[in-house]
């Protein structure tokens, strides 16, 4: 049933993501919950694989934003690509792309190219993105370290990938947030913003 002018959509509703939520909320919810709500919203048949998959990221996840204020957004819709992106994180006036390549030892191309995809994508066709800094992060689990660390952007604000082991992701946060200056992005504007290509 559509929602009446007297019942409007919520952000969550209006959300690509078929999990999301703030950082506060998803830190105190259990990742059985959160795995079963990504369950309920794919269109595909999960295998045990992915289930397993998401439970660790969420782990990974709630293990490392301890102490930030902001909101997350789980296996975010990338209409124009047909893809979803594994977790968005809105932080102070960052939106940050992560993408995770469970059991990868190395920070391959294409993977690479993926994320760096993604953050581009947000950065020309969401409009809540246009005017903001967007920091993709590639997590690969099983490398033995993280890449160099070189926080650089291009003119549309948008940065080249950093490549992190997963004990170089909360430092890559806070390295971030530390160097980009700029108003909090609003997690509720931020979500029901529509999807369209920048004013060329």
């Amino acid at each position: 049933m559509e929602p009446t002018p007297e019942q409007p959509r919520t952000a969550v509703e209006l959300s690509r993501a078929w999990y999301s939520a703030s950082i506060d909320k998803f830190l105190e919810t259990h990742p059985d919950l959160i795995v079963g709500q990504l369950v309920l919203k794919g269109n595909f048949g999960v295998l045990s694989t992915q289930k397993d998959a998401w439970s660790a990221e969420i782990r990974f996840l709630q293990d490392r934003l301890v102490g930030l204020t902001g909101a997350l957004f789980l296996e975010f819709n990338i209409p124009r690509l047909g893809r979803r992106i594994d977790t968005v994180l809105l932080i102070g006036p960052v939106v940050f792309v992560i993408e995770f390549k469970v059991g990868s030892s190395a920070f391959d191309r294409a993977a690479v190219d993926q994320v760096w995809d993604y953050a581009l994508d947000l950065k020309n066709f969401h409009e809540a993105c246009h005017a903001v800094s967007i920091v993709p992060i590639l997590i690969a689990t099983g490398a033995p370290k993280s890449a160099p660390f070189d926080l650089r952007a291009d003119e549309d604000n948008v940065y080249r990938p950093v490549l992190v082991h997963p004990t170089g992701f909360r430092e890559a946060i806070e390295r971030a947030l530390r160097s980009v200056i700029g108003e909090v992005v609003d997690d509720q504007k931020w979500s029901r913003a529509p999807y369209h290509p920048t004013p060329t």
